[in-house]
């Protein structure tokens, strides 16, 4: 998904969150343009930016809509689209074509450059688009896409969890991760004690039904240290985390860099139409770069 915008969110800390929990209220941003669907946006935010290598946090629906994101390019980063509802096909500059459905993973690394679009008709859609930083040594790989239609499971008292990147309790996903992390869909059917990794910061969010200890729309924060977390109810958690991301990283707009420089230059090989490639088969016009604001872009680490 695209526009990543670099409005302020609010946030909560403190012992009102309990025991180094942080509340990271979203925000609402449209997705694609002004007349767009709506999605609530946990990361980046003012204060805290990243948990563990995971960057950006977008939450959609349960809302009637069609999806339509024309083509836009990424760099840096990987994509996650994980949907509760509906359906959203992925077309890329690679010649990648895929519907991805509930329980159904569709990763793309952007690496040195990739464009994409996504659309769907209009239908109920619920889900969550969330990008991963990738590490430095990575960051130039070559464009990929991958489409997991099954993915592991790990069964624990009062909770199944569905791994949907990196590992949870032993249980490993098969997409390519290239930083240690977790993504889990965690569903949750009474009391249950979720392991987690004492080197991982951690975050939960609620996707759909009661869970005792979240509220609909905020992002807790979890720092490292803690081997599991309680949950109570029946519902849906998204929970990600990974070891603290060591490097600062500068994002605007859709691309993940390291420097003002290097972002002007993304910028400008997507305007003049060179180095991303281009997205068959979609309808309508790739999306127009914003302008560079008049400050010089800084790089910045996991909070500020």
């Amino acid at each position: 998904m695209s526009n990543l915008e670099r409005d302020p969110q609010e946030i909560q800390c403190g012992a009102e969150a309990g025991a180094g929990r942080e509340v990271l209220m979203g925000r609402e941003v449209p997705l694609g343009g002004p007349r767009a669907m709506a999605v609530s946006r946990t990361l980046p935010g003012v204060h805290r930016r990243m948990i563990g290598a995971w960057c950006f946090v977008d939450a959609y629906g349960p809302e009637r809509a069609a999806m339509r994101v024309p083509p836009h390019p990424h760099t840096g980063l990987q994509t996650v689209s994980w949907l509760l509802a509906g359906e959203v096909l992925h077309r890329d500059s690679l010649g990648s074509l895929r519907q991805v459905r509930p329980g159904q993973l569709n990763l793309m690394t952007a690496g040195r450059g990739i464009s994409h679009s996504e659309e769907s008709p209009e239908t109920v859609l619920h889900g969550v688009q969330l990008w991963v930083a990738l590490p430095g040594e990575h960051r130039h790989t070559g464009p990929a896409f991958e489409h997991h239609p099954t993915l592991p499971v790990l069964d624990g008292a009062g909770f199944r969890a569905t791994v949907v990147m990196g590992s949870l309790g032993g249980v490993t996903s098969p997409a390519t991760a290239y930083s240690p992390l977790v993504g889990a869909e965690v569903l949750v059917g009474g009391a249950a004690e979720v392991p987690l990794d004492p080197a991982f910061e951690h975050g939960l969010l609620l996707l759909d039904g009661a869970v005792d200890e979240l509220d609909r729309g905020p992002l807790v924060y979890l720092p490292p240290g803690r081997a599991g977390v309680r949950l109570s109810g029946r519902g849906r958690v998204l929970l990600i985390g990974g070891e603290p991301f060591g490097e600062e990283i500068v994002m605007w707009w859709n691309f993940v860099g390291r420097s003002h420089d290097e972002i002007a230059a993304y910028r400008k090989e997507w305007m003049e139409g060179e180095g991303f490639g281009a997205v068959e088969g979609f309808d309508g016009a790739p999306l127009p770069a914003p302008v560079l604001p008049a400050t010089r872009l800084k790089p910045r680490g996991r909070v500020r």
